[in-house]
């Protein structure tokens, strides 16, 4: 009888596609349906003295649920060693209302 605690851990090879690029985000929309997460990055600007906000969607991508959940624990696990490192990461304060 097998059980997880005594299964061999697998060799794991990672290598980027040809099409790989790194991209800074400063904006992430999270939509959810009953089969997946899609997650929208892109970049976020607005003018000084200006209430226009632009933001330019780059890149999407589709995550299972359960994807979804483990990358939501190894984001939290990540920003709290940051945390306890450099210190509290401060939110800016957002006004109230409905954010897509």
């Amino acid at each position: 009888m097998s059980t997880f605690s005594n299964l061999e851990q697998p060799n794991i090879s990672i290598e980027s596609t040809p099409d790989y690029r790194d991209h800074y985000a400063n904006s992430v929309q999270v939509r959810v349906s009953v089969w997946d997460f899609f997650l929208v990055f892109g970049t976020l600007s607005q003018q000084q003295e200006s209430q226009q906000v632009e933001i330019k969607n780059f890149q999407g991508i589709y995550l299972s649920p359960q994807q979804a959940k483990a990358l939501a624990g190894v984001l939290h696990q990540n920003v709290s060693q940051y945390e306890a490192a450099f210190g509290e990461i401060q939110l800016e304060a957002r006004a109230p209302g409905p954010i897509n």
